[in-house]
Formats: C-alpha cells, sequence, structure tokens
C-alpha cells in the first residue's frame, strides 16, 4: 500500500470523494490559528494554481478561500474594499506606475 502524505487544508468533500474511490485517508479538523494559518497557506498555494492556469475555476479557489478567511476572522471585506476605493482608488484606469522623481 502505498501512502501519500500532504498535510494541508482540503475541501470538505475531499475525503468522502477519496473513501468513494476506495482509498482510507486520516484528517483532524483544524481550529483556531491552526486554521487561520492553513488557510493563509492555501490562500497562497490557490493563487499559485492561478498564476499558473489563469481560469474562472482557479479564480474562484482563491475566493473560496478569501470567503474562509473573512468568516473565521469575522471581517468586514465589503466595507474596507469601499473605504479604500474611496481614499486611494480601484484598479478601473489601469495605471502602471513608473517612476517617481523626488
Amino acid at each position: 500500500m502505498t501512502v501519500k502524505k500532504y498535510n494541508k487544508l482540503v475541501r470538505d468533500k475531499i475525503p468522502q470523494i477519496i473513501e468513494a474511490q476506495g482509498k482510507q485517508c486520516k484528517v483532524y479538523v483544524a481550529v483556531n490559528e491552526d486554521y487561520r494559518n492553513r488557510l493563509k497557506d492555501k490562500l497562497v498555494e490557490e493563487a499559485q494554481e492561478f498564476f499558473e492556469n489563469p481560469c474562472v475555476e482557479e479564480l474562484a479557489d482563491v475566493q473560496e478561500v478569501i470567503d474562509a478567511l473573512q468568516n473565521i476572522n469575522r471581517w468586514d471585506v465589503t466595507s474596507a474594499r469601499w473605504k479604500k476605493q474611496l481614499e486611494r482608488g480601484a484598479f478601473h484606469r489601469r495605471f502602471v506606475l513608473q517612476e517617481v522623481k523626488e
């Protein structure tokens, strides 16, 4: 029997999917700071996958992790975005800053 080690946060149905394939898996439930840290790691992983394959499915994975981070921290991301847009703008005008002379 081959054993592959992962030690990473996975979506809720992954253990069920693995077992439906006739395989066994070992999981535990991450809590508190462990969960927050694993979400941050997952965000980097999903962002990297998006850079390698920029498509709506990969972007949806990034958004799923962002939503989980927002929920666990009870952050109002929408308000924070609007505040930042009012103060600093968005990215609609597509400016690329090349240099600043002082």
